[in-house]
């Protein structure tokens, strides 16, 4: 692992973030309701894991674009990935915006604005053989994942 910017970290935070940004202002009608009642537990993993990912993403230059080999498909998988959450926002600014809209499924993934960036950036640190990256990304995973499948079952029971 070697110190140093990635500039792919960058430009996948920025991809994280400007959808998240713009759905501060277009959030599904009733979010607050459930967001009222998320488990502490699963918001402490959440935190803890967003500020490690988001400073480790972008100090190990591990990350960014290396000459083609084999290990290269972990990174186009990744981005895939991402290029997947985009399509979700996309497709929930486009929606009248209930929590429906909001975690309806993506190619069968469920919850997929929960799902695809975590395990995109687990696919990021698999890339860039960084473990430092992928327990991180564990522990981001195990609290915004829980949070959203638990408003998920909500909904479903509704």
């Amino acid at each position: 692992m070697q110190f140093g910017f990635s500039y792919v970290g960058l430009i996948y935070l920025i991809m994280l973030a400007l959808p998240n940004i713009i759905w501060t202002k277009h959030q599904p009608k009733g979010y607050q309701e459930y967001a009222s009642k998320e488990n502490k537990a699963l918001q402490l993993l959440e935190r803890v894991g967003q500020f490690a990912v988001s400073g480790l993403v972008l100090m190990f230059k591990d990350f960014n674009v290396k000459t083609w080999s084999g290990w290269s498909c972990w990174l186009i998988l990744s981005l895939s990935l991402m290029l997947l959450y985009e399509v979700h926002w996309i497709r929930y600014f486009r929606s009248e915006k209930t929590m429906t809209d909001f975690y309806k499924s993506l190619l069968g993934i469920p919850v997929p604005g929960a799902t695809l960036p975590v395990v995109a950036f687990f696919l990021l640190g698999v890339y860039g053989r960084n473990p430092y990256l992928m327990l991180a990304v564990i522990i981001l995973g195990i609290g915004h994942i829980g949070i959203h499948l638990t408003h998920w079952r909500e909904i479903k029971s509704r």
